[in-house]
């Protein structure tokens, strides 16, 4: 199996979802006058990449209020205030997650502003909502959505509450793409020696913190866990002090991510901790890549991309040497579930 990187490709799969970004800001700006309340609603990677999302709004948002669920358990709650100063984001890369278009479905009947994020027009979700952003045939799709996804909420701040980073957000997801390519290639070397170290290990501990925790889950979760099978397990580091960390020892595979975000001084806690008890870590650290192209005050925001596309390369590597191809799935789409 080819895992060479190619760049090339990756840009080109991204070219819609950069030319797409100031529509998406400026929507954002123009419905931010009737916004109080913003619903992030998916499963899997599209819903952790809205955990940075809600982050940031968390951070930066004097009065917005906003809350993440998974679609099913916000069925399940149909929150009361799902009024027409609600804007709701939907998310599913497929376009066809069965809950996240049944959430769809669900709020036909609110008041709410309601916008969906997926890959091509023509599957369910697109058609059940009355505003799409599609990011097209693209091999990184979970950093497009979030792209596009935060450009909007960008554009929401910027116009109801005069958030300063508007348009160097912009500008800098616009650069977000060869900044990731160049983390990606980066790593290359270190990804593939890495891989050899580890490619015995079944279990594999992931540690982050903030924002950050897009990254963990998302890649120990969807890529290691889902791809790989392995024993892959994301742990936040607020909570790794109670509990988790009795896992330790000399013998323990873990990585570390660690961005640049307020929440920076958790994980540089669980390193210090991890130089003394642990003996088997692979640290990332998004002050280690150059990030061209993107100003300072966003580099937090999108550090979580960079450092997931130079572990990308990890598990590429990884899948040659356990003889695994990253499509393998064992019930996914095969199976009734």
């Amino acid at each position: 199996m080819s895992i060479a990187f190619d760049r090339d490709a990756v840009l080109s799969g991204l070219e819609p979802t950069r030319a797409a970004l100031p529509k998406a800001y400026a929507l954002g700006q123009e419905l931010a006058p009737g916004i109080d309340r913003v619903c992030l609603i998916a499963c899997g990677s599209a819903n952790r990449a809205m955990l940075g999302i809600q982050y940031w709004l968390e951070r930066y948002s004097p009065g917005i209020e906003v809350r993440r669920y998974f679609p099913a358990e916000f069925m399940a709650i149909d929150p009361p205030r799902l009024n027409e100063r609600t804007l709701v984001l939907l998310a599913s890369k497929s376009g066809t997650t069965p809950e996240t278009v049944a959430a769809a479905h669900f709020l036909r009947d609110k008041p709410c502003q309601v916008i969906a994020f997926s890959q091509y027009g023509e599957k369910p979700l697109a058609q059940a909502v009355p505003r799409h952003f599609l990011v097209g045939d693209t091999s990184e799709s979970f950093a497009a959505m979030f792209m596009l996804m935060q450009a909007l909420i960008g554009g929401v701040m910027s116009a109801k509450e005069g958030w300063p980073l508007g348009e160097k957000l912009l500008a800098s997801l616009d650069a977000l793409p060869a900044a990731m390519c160049d983390a990606a290639q980066q790593n290359e070397a270190r990804a593939a020696a890495d891989a050899a170290t580890y490619a015995g290990d079944d279990r594999i501990y992931h540690v982050a913190s903030g924002p950050g925790f897009t990254t963990a889950y998302v890649f120990g979760v969807c890529i290691l866990m889902e791809m790989l099978w392995l024993h892959s397990y994301p742990i936040e580091a607020a909570e790794f002090f109670h509990g988790p960390f009795e896992i330790v020892d000399k013998q323990t595979p873990m990585i570390l991510i660690t961005g640049e975000d307020p929440s920076r001084p958790l994980m540089e806690r669980v390193s210090k901790f991890c130089d003394i008890y642990a003996g088997r870590v692979m640290s990332y650290d998004s002050r280690d890549y150059a990030m061209k192209g993107i100003d300072p005050e966003i580099r937090p925001i999108v550090a979580p991309y960079i450092l997931q596309a130079a572990l990308k390369r990890f598990s590429a590597h990884l899948s040659v040497l356990r003889n695994q191809p990253l499509t393998t799935r064992r019930y996914m789409w095969k199976v009734a579930y």
